[in-house]
């Protein structure tokens, strides 16, 4: 029985992405011992997975180094058959040069990946070259599984499904409207304008983490549309993604909660304002819509992850989108 050990210790969206290794792992060697290494404050989105054997944490706000070395000393003890790093930074790839694992399989701008025992070429996509992250992934296993990418997939619990269950009673939309990048969101006022627009017999949920209740009381407070609920910090990751799952749509900036609802397959309108799905990271459900700002901006793309405020000042990026573009995905 193989081991194998996943490593991403990035944002929750980087994790679910991450999910489709475990999805082609198990399609493959179904008998296998997975498990997945995340950052402390993720491991709830992999709680009660069917396909994993164990979740480690790393907690890396408190004693990094003292962690770190820690949980070296854990994956050593496991001895893994394949250890799948899928970052690019200095202490994953430590973790994996020194992890004893037969083999140590991560990408080449990993600063250890001179002491990999395969190293994958990483490239960020373009606009003549398009290449999903699920695809970047991928290229770390396809040696020996195949070459399909698998979709992420999440596992929502029967008590996450159950904690939700009574916001389905009637159709409803979700709104995701928070991001860890100011640039990558939609600004409130026009979330606002969005909902007061919306088919009334629609209910309304907001959701996101405990840092984002403050934007999603402003929405709330802001908004006169009768059937708006906030939930943002009132849901764990899984049951967010429940709630997604029968969602009539899921509106969403380029941040986590679009991976959520690509993991479930929900339909989501995702916005771009400051980055470009050429980066690799757009949605995957099969009933998806990207929006953006119809004219050219010189200044976009800005940056890979976004930033704090606009590099210029105007932002225009998200105060050009128009309203009228989400709306028009709603009925299709």
């Amino acid at each position: 029985m193989p081991k194998f050990l996943i490593i991403q210790t990035a944002f929750p969206g980087d994790v679910i992405l991450a999910t489709g290794l475990i999805e082609k792992l198990h399609q493959h060697f179904p008998n296998a011992q997975t498990d997945f290494l995340v950052r402390k404050g993720n491991e709830g989105l992999l709680m009660g997975h069917p396909y994993i054997n164990e979740v480690l944490v790393w907690d890396k706000t408190k004693n990094k180094l003292g962690n770190l070395l820690k949980m070296r000393r854990r994956i050593r003890k496991n001895q893994y058959d394949k250890l799948i790093n899928l970052q690019r930074f200095a202490s994953t790839g430590f973790l994996t040069a020194f992890s004893g694992a037969k083999e140590k399989i991560g990408f080449d701008k990993n600063p250890w990946s001179f002491r990999f025992t395969k190293k994958i070429k990483h490239v960020f996509g373009n606009d003549k070259e398009f290449k999903h992250e699920i695809e970047r992934n991928h290229e770390l296993i396809a040696d020996f599984t195949d070459h399909q990418p698998a979709k992420p997939v999440l596992y929502p619990t029967k008590e996450d499904v159950a904690a939700v269950s009574n916001y389905k009673n009637q159709p409803y939309i979700v709104i995701a409207p928070g991001s860890v990048w100011f640039t990558k969101q939609y600004p409130a006022e026009k979330w606002i304008e969005l909902i007061n627009k919306l088919p009334q017999q629609y209910k309304i949920y907001l959701v996101g983490s405990p840092a984002e209740e403050e934007l999603s009381n402003t929405i709330e407070k802001g908004a006169i549309h009768p059937g708006i609920i906030n939930l943002a910090g009132k849901l764990s990751f899984l049951q967010s993604a429940s709630l997604m799952k029968d969602s009539i749509m899921n509106y969403v900036n380029d941040s986590a909660p679009m991976h959520l609802a690509s993991a479930m397959n929900a339909p989501v309108t995702a916005i771009y304002c400051s980055t470009v799905t050429s980066f690799g990271f757009g949605p995957l459900s099969d009933k998806s819509f990207v929006v953006e700002i119809k004219e050219k901006l010189e200044c976009r793309p800005c940056g890979i992850h976004g930033y704090k405020a606009c590099p210029l000042g105007h932002f225009n990026c998200a105060f050009k989108i128009e309203v009228s573009q989400l709306l028009e995905t709603l009925n299709v």
